[in-house]
């Protein structure tokens, strides 16, 4: 009997779940029996900090940077630091530079000044603020001794023109600077004393608006009166120091003073003794250094001499005046102060220094097979005989002079394959007109050429014209060149006179970038076994910069000033010191002298609208290395497999490939172009992207043919190629329009007449109005080899 009104569950009544018993974390430890899982526990302990716990540590790290920033404003220039090293710029041609230099050096009594000759320099030395400072002057119209002197350089001062502020050079040199990595900077404008007060103020306003472009926050610094020069110095002595990353993580130096000794067997190599003050890093003797534009070089010990820019010398009584002499020559004449009381700090290891070995030398008999066996030398000689071929030679010739001569047939058929396409049209021309001229002469007997002697005037004859025409020629011939690839990449016509089969033997069908394999060993040159490759490259990187910060090398430390003995240095770098041009010295890190393949993110610059063609040779700055190569360019996607570019494009990042000596990122990049007067032109900045020699650019090209009949599913194409077994031979690659209808080959149509032979393309699922059939072909392209080059 059921109450009225009671709960009667109805047929849908919430099940829940049983209880799992057994499962839950308690039962499953005792089940464990105290065994411990196989995952490892973290080191640390992740805490949940409180809120005053969290504010403290911000507060700490806060107080560590401060303290680190405020430590390295103190130590540059400072008694235990390097000299405060100021480059002079001038951005303008009637820039006061020597008016700037004469109101720095005008300062009260307690500084000492020392000249540095040639150098265009000169040194402050300040015992009340305890600062000195060393500044250098910039030649005027050399580029690369400032982008040199920019590499190792504290801090930059820009000399303006008080109206102008910049010319069209000062423009071109800012833009590599900007390119390369700016340290700290100062802009001084000297000068525009003698305009007007109200003038003088509208030309600072006119100024200061002329830089918000390029100096955002800078601050423009008169310098007229030794006040203003005071203030100037006091903002370069405590402003914050811009780093960059290539030049912190080695060991560098600017030679103050330098000396060639010759060697024994020759003296135009010998050592070089290099003297100037350690930065960035320890400097190790084992290790290697490479003097920027000259090559990597190995040293045998390094000196400590004393300082001749300390700021409380100890000097004897009655000697500090020839000491100060002795300071002075030795500037002048690039000569190493080795006195009496030089100590020799450390002296190269050869069981632990570097080598210079930077290619490996390879082995031809290796990956050889064992000797053929008696089967095998048969079949080879049965070979042999079945290719001998009967060839007429002149009476009297050896079988050796027989073998080198090419018969008339085989003539036609040799190919340069040289990847230069657009070369070959011309040989055949050239090689045409030549069987023409003989054949017109044949059956004449020679004679002896006719000649008269004619006046010619001196306008007919004026080779710089002649020069200025051709180049204007070429020129254009590379405008053209450039504008058909990009209204038409990668096409190429079919040859009429070589069977497209043999012009094209090095290439394959490629359906996608993509998803096509292609394995990146296959087909090596014989450069690839001659440089080095990382298992991996990521993880070498991290390691090393990891020991930098961690481990303490022994060696020279920041700030002493020491003598570099370095071995095997040609006469010729001594000789562009001596010249006035900068000596910068850097370290190298593990493995950097070896030579590998090097891939660079650049970007067009906008001031060059020249085209580039790719295998052009060019003028890297990269990191702190300068050297000449000739690249190669392609995409930039985060495909496996990336197109060659023929020309260096105008509107996207392209990828820049090339032989060269091992960099570790990060590093910019800076690509020249040289002209036939000896100019170099900026042509694109960027970036150091990878060491990888597996990078696999390939090498496209598009056949092209034009639809004769269309049908609902099929069409006759013509004019894609001109031999009936060019047709067979490339059946199995797909077709496709460039609106990406595709389709295969079925079979070839027409007479014999190669004008006229067509095929039938099966499969082509939509409208042919307008569109042309094209075949991708592709192989893989590795970049030509190319060595540091010094200049």
């Amino acid at each position: 009997m059921v109450a009225a009104g009671a709960h009667r569950p109805g047929p849908l009544k919430q099940q829940n779940k049983a209880h799992k018993g057994g499962k839950h974390s308690g039962s499953s430890q005792r089940r464990a029996g105290g065994r411990v899982s196989v995952k490892a526990q973290p080191r640390r302990r992740i805490r949940d900090l409180s809120r005053v716990d969290r504010r403290h540590q911000a507060l700490q790290l806060r107080r560590q940077r401060k303290e680190a920033v405020l430590a390295e404003k103190r130590s540059l220039g400072s008694r235990d630091g390097p000299p405060h090293l100021v480059v002079l710029v001038p951005l303008h041609s009637s820039a006061a530079a020597r008016d700037t230099l004469r109101l720095l050096q005008s300062q009260d009594s307690a500084v000492v000044r020392v000249d540095e000759g040639k150098a265009g320099g000169f040194t402050l030395l300040c015992p009340r603020l305890k600062q000195r400072w060393r500044f250098v002057t910039a030649q005027a119209g050399d580029l690369h001794a400032v982008l040199d002197l920019a590499k190792v350089a504290d801090s930059l001062l820009f000399i303006l023109d008080p109206a102008d502020g910049w010319d069209s050079a000062g423009e071109y040199c800012l833009s590599c600077l900007f390119a390369q990595g700016l340290p700290s900077y100062a802009l001084a404008v000297p000068g525009g004393a003698d305009l007007p007060p109200k003038k003088r103020i509208d030309a600072r306003k006119k100024l200061a608006k002329a830089i918000e472009k390029r100096f955002p926050e800078a601050k423009l610094f008169p310098l007229n009166t030794e006040q203003e020069s005071s203030l100037l110095l006091r903002h370069l002595a405590t402003q914050k120091q811009r780093h960059l990353a290539f030049r912190d993580r080695r060991a560098h130096l600017l030679a103050y003073a330098a000396e060639f000794v010759p060697g024994q067997e020759s003296n135009l190599v010998g050592t070089l003794k290099v003297s100037g003050f350690v930065r960035g890093q320890t400097l190790d003797v084992n290790s290697l250094v490479h003097i920027v534009g000259h090559g990597d070089f190995q040293m045998s010990q390094v000196d400590a001499p004393p300082d001749p820019l300390s700021l409380n010398p100890r000097v004897v009584k009655g000697q500090k005046r020839s000491q100060d002499m002795e300071i002075q020559d030795d500037s002048v004449n690039g000569t190493d102060e080795m006195e009496e009381d030089v100590k020799v700090l450390m002296k190269a290891d050869p069981n632990k220094q570097e080598s210079l070995q930077s290619e490996v030398v390879p082995d031809p008999m290796e990956g050889e097979q064992t000797w053929p066996t008696e089967e095998e030398l048969q079949e080879a000689e049965a070979s042999l005989k079945a290719n001998r071929k009967v060839v007429k030679v002149p009476k009297g010739t050896s079988k050796y002079q027989a073998a080198w001569i090419v018969d008339d047939e085989e003539e036609g058929n040799q190919e340069d394959d040289d990847d230069e396409d657009d070369d070959i049209d011309d040989d055949m021309m050239e090689e045409a007109v030549s069987q023409e001229g003989e054949s017109s002469e044949e059956g004449e007997e020679p004679a002896e050429e006719e000649c008269e002697t004619m006046t010619v005037s001196e306008c007919l004859r004026d080779d710089q014209y002649d020069e200025k025409v051709e180049e204007d020629e070429e020129m254009l011939e590379r405008y053209k060149q450039e504008r058909m690839d990009e209204m038409f990449p990668d096409e190429v016509d079919t040859p009429r006179d070589v069977p497209a089969r043999v012009r094209f033997q090095k290439y394959r069908g490629l359906k996608s970038f993509r998803t096509s394999p292609w394995d990146p060993k296959e087909n090596l040159p014989r450069d690839y076994a001659r440089i080095f490759q990382f298992q991996d490259f990521s993880r070498t990187r991290k390691n090393i910069f990891r020991q930098i910060e961690k481990e303490e090398t022994e060696g020279a430390s920041v700030g002493w000033y020491v003598t570099l003995h370095v071995c095997n240095v040609p006469v010729s770098v001594m000789e562009s010191f001596k010249e006035g041009k900068p000596l910068v010295l850097f370290s190298l890190l593990p493995h950097e002298q070896k030579m590998s393949v090097l891939n660079f993110l650049v970007r067009r610059h906008p001031s060059n609208s020249e085209p580039v063609k790719a295998k052009e040779e060019l003028i890297f700055h990269c990191g702190f290395r300068r050297f000449r190569a000739s690249p190669l360019f392609s995409q930039h996607t985060s495909a496996d497999k990336h197109k060659l570019e023929r020309f260096l494009r105008p509107d996207a990042a392209l990828v820049v490939t090339v032989y060269a000596p091992i960099t570790f990122p990060p590093a910019s990049v800076l690509l020249f172009k040289q002209r036939s007067n000896g100019m170099h032109d900026l042509i694109a900045t960027g970036s150091l992207l990878s060491v990888d020699p597996d990078r696999i650019v390939i090498k496209r090209l598009v056949l092209s043919g034009h639809p004769f009949k269309i049908f609902s599913k099929t069409a006759v194409v013509r004019y894609m190629f001109f031999s009936r077994e060019d047709v067979m031979w490339f059946k199995p690659v797909e077709l496709r329009t460039k609106w990406g209808r595709r389709g295969h080959i079925k079979e070839p149509l027409g007479r014999f007449d190669p004008v006229f032979i067509s095929a039938v393309l099966g499969r082509m699922w939509s409208s042919w109005a307008g569109e042309t059939a094209n075949g991708m072909f592709c192989f893989l392209l590795r970049d030509p080899w190319s060595h540091e080059v010094p200049f």
